[in-house]
């Protein structure tokens, strides 16, 4: 529009003068504006939202976990003994769970079991052939026939229960262990560490008491103590750098047991008398099956672990198996059910039968290869042939002491701690009598000689009808 085309101002509007706003490196007068140091900025614009409903909601949530998580992982970070860093870890937690739903595992590990797998198909361990006895004629067929047998699973659809108990179990107890593998670090206590672990393992298992929950305390037997080693309550033993570890726990379904343990080292010096006792696992393993002779894996065991040697601050060991520890036969509420598994060679003849459950554990030593008792007891289990009737207990204490027991952990292994957990006080003496009257028997710690360093790896077994299943088996061994 020209300017003879712009209609006049009216006579009533009060011109405004408007004077230019100078900025430095910019001139401005009625032409055009020159010397420009500086972009134009651009505009902002709002980037659009998705128009899909899911699209949206799946960003959001995302946020939300991200959000999470990282609070999580601030709570954890924060030094110990911050002011309210435990509610911090625990609203971070909660809200995990929450955002999670139970769809997937969270860090550190809280989901139940049962509620990662709610149709009930647990994880199956590694499946392996039975193998063919030594005793018997050269032949191969056994195994195949067993595993291409339509009787055979026939028969193990009978017991399918049993296998997703152990099999539920199972997998409470590798996440656990997956957590505290890389969750254990020198300068702990080991009271810390084992009420660490059985807090989450409670929690992934599912804890009712003799209806799911721990099987046994938790072993951290150091150096060498070879087994049968917890804390008690105020025991502030500090785990070192140079320590040999061993971490045994189990889990149970309805008594259902897993039994299972590692050797935790930091130190490479070691390295070999693991590889030796891991090894010395896997072989019996390998060689346990039906109608396999247990003269015959003790034989097999002691080869693989004694042709090891391992140097220490330049002397040299041989790698030696434990004589008087061994592996064992479970049962349901029986961690030792009768059977043995033997780790050196013995003239044991009997086998391993159809259905049967074992633990195949191994020890090895650079010591003498024998333990004895030694330190404080902290094992402790009830009787199992026990009835209340057929002995008397005088002392008040007692019956009550026994009450708790019965309740709580029936014919499976507790400690001083979990009585406290528990509810007792004032039990010491009580505890004693029990034992004394051979109500309750005591597992004092298990040791070889003073320097001495010891390992331990073990696995629970099924002897299914067609094949067998390492059931604990998992990616770290």
């Amino acid at each position: 529009m020209s300017d003879s085309e712009k209609p006049q101002q009216a006579l009533n509007e009060p011109v405004v003068a408007v004077k230019p706003v100078m900025d430095e490196g910019l001139v401005v007068d009625n032409g055009p504006v020159q010397d420009v140091d500086e972009k134009p900025v651009a505009s902002k614009q709002k980037k659009p939202k998705p128009n899909n409903k899911k699209l949206r909601l799946a960003a959001a949530e995302a946020a939300r976990k991200l959000d999470n998580e990282q609070g999580l992982e601030n709570a954890l970070q924060a030094p110990p003994g911050s002011a309210g860093v435990e509610n911090d870890v625990q609203k971070a937690i909660g809200k995990l769970e929450e955002a999670n739903d139970g769809k997937q595992q969270i860090n550190p590990p809280r989901v139940p079991i049962a509620k990662l797998f709610p149709n009930g198909n647990y994880p199956v361990g590694e499946i392996l052939q039975h193998p063919w006895p030594k005793d018997w004629a050269a032949d191969d067929r056994s195994a195949v026939d067993r595993f291409t047998s339509e009787e055979k699973r026939s028969l193990e659809r009978e017991h399918a229960d049993v296998y997703g108990q152990l099999r539920r179990a199972a997998e409470a107890h590798r996440q656990t262990r997956k957590y505290m593998r890389q969750y254990i670090k020198p300068d702990m206590t080991l009271l810390h560490i084992c009420e660490t672990l059985e807090k989450i393992a409670r929690r992934l298992i599912g804890d009712k008491g003799l209806e799911s929950g721990l099987a046994f305390p938790t072993g951290c037997s150091l150096n060498r103590c070879a087994a049968h080693y917890t804390p008690n309550p105020g025991d502030q033993t500090v785990l070192g750098y140079d320590d040999v570890c061993k971490i045994d726990f189990g889990t149970h379904v309805n008594g259902h047991i897993i039994d299972c343990a590692f050797t935790l080292t930091f130190n490479s010096k070691y390295d070999k008398l693991l590889e030796a006792v891991r090894e010395a696992t896997n072989t019996g393993i390998r060689e346990a099956g039906i109608d396999v002779r247990f003269g015959d894996i003790g034989a097999a065991i002691q080869e693989v672990m004694e042709s090891y040697e391992l140097e220490l601050d330049g002397k040299v060991y041989r790698v030696r198996c434990i004589r008087n520890l061994n592996g064992h036969s479970i049962g349901q509420y029986d961690i030792h059910a009768g059977k043995i598994v033997p780790l050196i060679r013995t003239s044991d003849t009997r086998r391993m039968e159809e259905n049967e459950f074992y633990a195949i554990e191994t020890f090895g030593s650079t010591g003498r290869g024998m333990v004895h008792d030694d330190m404080e007891c902290s094992h402790y289990m009830k009787v199992w042939s026990y009835r209340y009737p057929y002995t008397p207990l005088r002392l008040q204490s007692s019956k009550k002491l026994l009450g708790v027991v019965s309740k709580h952990f029936g014919t499976m292994a507790f400690c001083k701690r979990w009585l406290e957990r528990a509810g007792a006080t004032k039990y010491q003496m009580a505890l004693k009598d029990l034992c004394d009257k051979g109500v309750v028997k005591a597992y004092p710690p298990l040791c070889d000689i003073k320097g001495s360093y010891t390992a331990q790896y073990e696995h629970t077994i099924m002897l299914r009808p067609t094949c067998k299943e390492v059931v604990s088996r998992g990616d770290d061994y």
